[in-house]
């Protein structure tokens, strides 16, 4: 086998040195175009996952690296002068020079010829003498630029410039300070990589940068800049740069990272933001697994695909992570005014890679000092605390999330909703959630929707919130209010979710706009005028008052999803040219109208939310920034909390999913607005729950399909945490099942003997 290497980084080098030494007779070629002891950085992290990976594949460059390392357990964080400091971390580093080094030598001993201050040939020449090309040529890969077309690469650049320095001491640990300045917040990311030597990284948002004038420094002029910012933190000492300049970081994901015998390995296939330490681990990573698939494939198409499906989930994960993680610095001046100790808390957990469970094993002075400062009681879990909204105190901070049951007949809701609900209050949950109540016949989503527009269905209704009360004492239930707009009249979701009902079963449908959810396959609504508001205002209103003689606590006015409030709120829903359309201003006129109109029916002394989405997911749809001013306006009229979920406004979207993939939206919210928030979305562990109240990035946690799968699943997570408070109280009935059944014995005789 030829193999060309385009990229003396890590990760080339790495797969060079990793080839040749499997199989000597392979020819290995690598090609740098800048000097070897040209570098750029200085240190480099990595984890012990990675080094195990090393260790494994070639103790020799293992051992080498263990010679180098700068190992620390703590990270600093720096709030206001105050440094509070989080044990039990375990960072590895060394400088990014050596670390070259270190892979030079070890390829020259195994014979990979190494090409220095020589420009690569295109990938496209070298394949036609070589059985594998790879290009680890870094974030701005000439390799898969010229391959565009097969690689499709997807390049995103972000809001904050940074710069990368050195200083001549060593940092005694991890350190994230901030700096409050006339222009705006700064912040430093700072580790030891040697005994005298540690990298510092300085960031802020581009306007930031611009406005301090830093976007008109030279190098030098930089340096001296950020020392005297951060000159507590350096004690007064310079800092050096390294060709060092401003940058604004870029993710590049790529849907293909072969083509024919080329492969991209590194920054050239994938990026994950410095802030997470994890650029060089990947590459080095990348390099492991493409190799170890070379090695067990019969072929190289096998091992190329085979590499690609092994890494591809690996790295969505880290670049979720990642993402997590740069837009929580993004959004940094929206934390700043935390207490000190869920700063850092916050701080530490910003990627969602480590929670509180996770932290509580590796710091459990520092964990407990938090959750002192956030007002647990000794031996309670986070989620375990009251939250008060109005006159109602819920016992918990979680809810059932509403879900559609389409199960109801005529909008009465049956036996089926009094079990299903009746279950997830016993289960232990503070607030436990109604579906979407349609207003009226014309505003159910299909004819198995709940409503609440006659007599028969508040009797149902009122039954329903009755058991909860007298079975389940201390637990709420709340109501959800809302109309299906151009989403109405279609078949129940496993019947085909979103498509319409046959004509002679359906009803016409009014919208904002005469828009049909899907051109061609759903119903277009008529264009409601004014009379048509005032009725539907009507409607919601008539609901809530049938609500609140219900006896439900709280009342949620659904805002999201597409549906006809969310339709009036969204850009892509609404071409209105009347006052009730155009600006945001506008688009929020009808909802406002319909929130005051409830508002007003609603008790007082009882809450009243509302759930919006906070993305479209959709180019030209609602933004983030619009999100924040759509829930300031709420706020404003009297909302006492925003229950924040995103899309299903219209049918192209493209979501990015992942874990808690939704909370960053109810975080900011919270944080820029400081009102009450509700996160929803694939939020699945307790332990999530615990990391995002400590956090502060929200008030009450709803979940769904976990609730689903277990009704108990607040008394479980309570079970699963020794938590045997007022918060999650076992119904008496049920108190025999608090512990775990026993299972069959797993464990064997222990030894008695060692023989040698």
């Amino acid at each position: 086998m030829r193999v060309a290497v385009i990229g003396g980084g890590p990760g080339g080098l790495y797969a060079a040195a990793l080839l040749k030494r499997l199989d000597p007779t392979r020819t290995v070629t690598v090609w740098e175009r800048n000097a070897p002891d040209d570098t750029f950085g200085f240190g480099v992290v990595l984890s012990d996952e990675t080094l195990g990976g090393i260790q494994h594949a070639d103790p020799a460059v293992y051992a080498a690296l263990q010679e180098e390392f700068v190992r620390w357990d703590d990270i600093d964080v720096v709030h206001r002068g105050r440094t509070l400091t989080s044990g039990g971390h375990g960072f590895a580093a060394l400088g990014r020079r050596r670390l070259l080094q270190i892979l030079h030598e070890r390829c020259r001993s195994l014979g990979v010829e190494l090409r220095f201050g020589t420009e690569a040939p295109p990938a496209a020449e070298l394949a036609l003498e070589h059985d594998l090309v790879i290009a680890a040529d870094g974030v701005h890969s000439a390799t898969r630029t010229a391959h565009a077309d097969v690689f499709a690469p997807r390049i995103t650049t972000h809001r904050c410039r940074y710069i990368w320095l050195s200083a001549d001491f060593a940092f005694d640990a991890f350190r994230f300070e901030i700096a409050e300045t006339e222009h705006g917040v700064m912040q430093l990311h700072g580790y030891p990589y040697a005994a005298g030597a540690s990298t510092v990284i300085v960031e802020m948002r581009e306007e930031v940068w611009r406005a301090a004038g830093l976007d008109a420094c030279d190098e030098q002029e930089s340096t001296e800049r950020c020392a005297k910012i951060f000159a507590d933190a350096l004690d007064g000492r310079s800092l050096r740069g390294n060709n060092s300049s401003w940058t604004a970081f870029r993710t590049v994901v790529n849907d293909r990272w072969s083509h024919g015998g080329t492969v991209l390995i590194g920054d050239a296939a994938h990026t994950a933001h410095f802030s997470i330490g994890s650029g060089t681990k990947l590459a080095v990573e990348d390099a492991l697994a493409l190799v170890a698939c070379i090695e067990e494939q019969p072929d190289l198409p096998t091992a190329l695909v085979a590499y690609e499906s092994e890494r591809r989930p690996v790295v969505a994960s880290t670049q979720r992570a990642a993402q997590a993680s740069l837009e929580w610095f993004e959004q940094l001046e929206t934390y700043t005014d935390q207490q000190p100790r869920q700063f850092a808390f916050n701080l530490l957990t910003r990627s969602r890679r480590v929670t509180h469970d996770n932290l509580r094993l590796r710091d459990p002075a520092f964990t407990a000092s938090v959750e002192r400062a956030f007002g647990c009681e000794p031996d309670t879990p986070p989620m375990f605390t009251p939250f008060r909204l109005r006159d109602l105190t819920l016992r918990n901070r979680i809810v059932v999330s509403p879900m559609d049951m389409y199960s109801a007949t005529d909008g009465v809701p049956g036996d089926f909703h009094l079990v299903h609900l009746g279950a997830r209050a016993l289960g232990g949950a503070g607030l436990v959630m109604t579906e979407m109540v349609c207003v009226s016949p014309e505003g159910r989503i299909t004819p198995g929707c709940a409503g609440l527009y006659t007599p028969e269905q508040a009797t149902a209704w009122r039954r329903i919130a009755n058991f909860v009360h007298t079975q389940s004492p201390g637990t709420a239930i709340g109501i959800q209010l809302g109309h299906s707009g151009r989403k109405g009249s279609t078949r129940l979701m496993w019947e085909g979710i979103d498509q319409p009902l046959p004509a002679d079963e359906s009803w016409p449908l009014s919208a904002a706009s005469p828009l049909p959810y899907r051109e061609g396959i759903n119903q277009t609504p008529h264009e409601l005028d004014r009379t048509g508001l005032i009725d539907i205002r009507e409607q919601f209103a008539a609901a809530a008052w049938r609500a609140a003689r219900c006896g439900f606590d709280l009342l949620e006015l659904h805002c999201a999803h597409g549906y006809l409030l969310s339709g009036f709120l969204s850009p892509l829903a609404n071409r209105r040219t009347d006052g009730y359309g155009g600006s945001l201003a506008a688009r929020l006129r009808f909802p406002l109208e319909v929130f005051d109109a409830v508002r007003d029916i609603w008790p007082d002394d009882r809450p009243m939310t509302v759930r919006i989405s906070a993305t479209d997911w959709a180019p030209g749809g609602t933004t983030p920034e619009e999100a924040v001013e759509i829930a300031r306006a709420f706020a404003a009229h009297g909302a006492d909390a925003i229950d924040v979920s995103t899309g299903q406004v219209v049918p192209d979207e493209q979501p990015a999913y992942g874990r808690s993939y939704q909370t960053p939206y109810a975080d900011r919210i919270r944080n820029t607005l400081d009102v009450p928030v509700i996160a929803v979305g694939a939020i699945s562990s307790w332990d999530d729950v615990n990391s995002l109240l400590l956090a502060g990035r929200s008030d009450l946690c709803a979940l769904a399909r976990p609730h689903l799968h277990d009704p108990n699943w607040t008394l479980h997570a309570a079970a699963d945490q020794d938590y045997k408070g007022p918060g999650a109280p076992w119904p008496l009935p049920y108190q025999a099942g608090s512990r775990r059944p026993r299972t069959g014995r797993t464990d064997g005789p222990k030894p008695r003997l060692t023989l040698a």
